[in-house]
């Protein structure tokens, strides 16, 4: 598993970390059971503090993508579609919101907004 940390980002360490590993579940690169990495060895590779991966592997716990086990680690939960399709579906209407509020701005139609969306699902 590769995580990529980026000093330049507005989002903090550990949720650039939090989404690299939900996205990784999400898509099925990780799968049910898979280990993660430990959180001292993640900070180390990082070379980011055991807190800021402390934070990130919370977290995830806490949102239901992986489960701890005292004494083993960390390991991928068994994931639940309906929640995936939940989130993902929260994180479109946060970005639709924004792109109406560009339309408005810019006077862009609705007629406009759904033609360029219905031109970029059929660049799929």
């Amino acid at each position: 598993m590769e995580i990529y940390i980026s000093n330049s980002s507005p989002k903090p360490i550990y949720e650039q970390i939090t989404d690299q590993i939900k996205a990784a579940i999400i898509s099925g690169a990780l799968r049910e059971g898979d280990p993660l990495p430990s959180i001292r060895f993640l900070a180390k590779e990082l070379r980011i503090s055991v807190i800021t991966t402390k934070r990130a592997y919370e977290d995830l716990e806490q949102a239901g993508f992986i489960n701890t086990v005292p004494g083993k680690g960390c390991f991928v939960a068994p994931q639940n579609p309906a929640l995936h399709h939940e989130e993902a579906l929260k994180a479109v209407e946060a970005h639709l919101q924004k792109a109406v509020e560009a339309a408005e701005l810019g006077c862009v139609s609705r007629g406009e907004v759904f033609e360029t969306l219905t031109l970029l699902y059929e660049g799929d």
